[in-house]
Parts: structure tokens; C-alpha cells; sequence
């Protein structure tokens, strides 16, 4: 549940599955207890279960669901999006949401999740993450993958932001440049790649639209014609301009 009045998840599961087949998204689920900076109201940490603390920011939208229905001195299941630091690769995360159906909508009955109803596409265990994105960086030897994720820009008229989130973990050959669906869980405060799907080659985009590979042609050289200097044709005689008798030097005989 993103807020208390959200109705777009899907009522059995905390994140639904992906809306479209390259739909980009880095989301997961995360239990533990959330504490509030004191200079900070939307910044604090959250501790795990497993006691490891990640440095936590809760998104607007959310506060008020804070306020009004959780109980921050208990844990709860988090509903976060991950980041990864460019300058020292720590992982963040933001709360976008809580999944406790029983405390914000008690007056609908929420089915049990169990194994028979569970795509391995959507996280529904603490840990579980979805990242979906194209693939910029992947070694074998360091065994890290980076990941470029595509955020939907707020309003039409903005242009839209990425951003790049770092894996531990190999993947397949010729990895760079495809859109994969990995299924990715915490271990260690790192994000560790359990499985991927390759969904094809993300096409470069120019200006809004595919960049289409185009042949050379050979075409003759325009010649460049100055003004001033103009070019005759070629093989043209010029002749003198003809005499103005009116304005000659003739005199006429006394």
C-alpha cells in the first residue's frame, strides 16, 4: 500500500507485476523498524531484521500515513525503492509505501500469499527486489552488473531522469545494452542478483525517436560560388561589350 487511500496495487500483493514487457522500475520489499532523524523528519535508518542498518528517506507522499497509522516503535514491512551512492556504492533507500492491509484498509479481506499464487516476477518477501532495466556495465571477473533505470518524468513536459543502481553478481555474455528482468535479493546490504531474463537490445534513441543506421552515399561535391567572383561556364568566349556611337570621340570634318 503506497498511502492509506492508494487503490492501484494489487489487493493480494504488496507490488504488483510489471505493466508493461520493458516497464523500468528498482522496487522491493524490506521488514525492519524505521527511525526518524531528529534534524530531519524524513530522513532516518532502518534496521532489519538480521540488525543491518540502511540509510532510509521517506518520500512525501507517504507522511502522512506516518502519522496517522503506523507505529514507527514496531516494525513493519516497507514498501522501498533502492539506490546505490556513485561515490561510495552504499546502498539508500526510499519508503514509498507500507504493506499492512489488515491497518489501513481493515474492511477488506486480503487472502493469505502463498506459493501457489506467486509469480517470481514480484517480490513478496523482506529482501525481495525487482530491478528492470538496461544493462550498462557487467563484469565476470569483479562479478558486478550496473543497471540504468528510467524514472517517468512528473509532469508531460519534463524530460525523463535516470539513474544508474549497481548488482553484485554475474551475468550472462553479452549483457551490455539489453533490457533484463532480474529478480534480486538483499544480502549484506548489497543487492545480489539471484536471476535475470535478457528481453532483447534497448534501441538508441534520438531525439525522441529510434536512430536508424544509415548507409553512406557518395554524392558529388556542390561547388561554391562567390558572389562577388562569379564562375563563367566553361569553353564561353567573353566579347567585348559593343561602342556607343552617341558617346564616341568622332569629329566631324570642317
Amino acid at each position: 500500500m503506497l498511502s492509506s487511500s492508494d487503490n492501484g496495487l494489487c489487493k493480494n500483493l504488496p507490488i504488483p507485476s510489471p505493466s508493461h514487457p520493458r516497464q523500468y522500475r528498482a522496487i522491493g520489499l524490506i521488514e525492519g523498524q524505521y527511525q526518524r532523524s531528529q534534524e530531519h523528519p524524513t530522513r532516518g535508518i532502518l534496521i532489519t531484521q538480521e540488525g543491518n542498518i540502511i540509510d532510509t528517506v521517506v518520500l512525501g507522499k507517504v507522511l502522512s500515513v506516518f502519522k496517522k497509522h503506523l507505529d514507527l516503535d514496531k516494525p513493519h514491512l516497507w514498501i522501498v525503492y533502492p539506490r546505490t551512492r556513485p561515490s561510495n556504492d552504499q546502498l539508500q533507500l526510499q519508503i514509498a509505501g507500507v504493506w499492512e492491509p489488515e491497518v489501513l484498509h481493515p474492511e477488506n479481506t486480503h487472502p493469505l500469499l502463498s506459493d501457489d499464487n506467486l509469480s517470481p516476477e514480484v517480490p513478496v518477501k523482506s529482501g525481495d527486489f525487482s530491478i528492470r532495466g538496461q544493462v550498462v556495465y557487467a563484469s565476470h571477473q569483479k562479478k558486478i552488473a550496473i543497471v540504468k533505470i528510467r524514472q517517468s518524468p512528473k509532469h508531460p513536459s519534463e524530460k525523463p531522469k535516470f539513474f544508474k543502481l549497481k548488482l553484485q553478481g554475474p551475468l550472462a555474455d553479452k549483457a551490455v545494452g539489453c533490457f533484463w528482468d532480474l529478480q534480486v535479493r538483499l544480502v549484506n546490504n548489497q543487492l545480489t542478483i539471484v536471476t535475470g531474463k535478457n528481453l532483447g537490445q534497448v534501441a538508441k534513441k534520438r531525439g525522441g525517436f529510434a536512430k536508424k543506421r544509415v548507409t553512406p552515399q557518395l554524392r558529388p561535391k556542390k561547388l561554391l560560388i562567390n558572389e562577388e567572383h562569379s564562375l563563367s561556364p566553361p569553353n564561353r568566349i567573353s566579347l567585348p561589350k559593343p561602342v556607343n556611337s552617341t558617346r564616341s570621340n568622332f569629329q566631324k570634318p570642317q
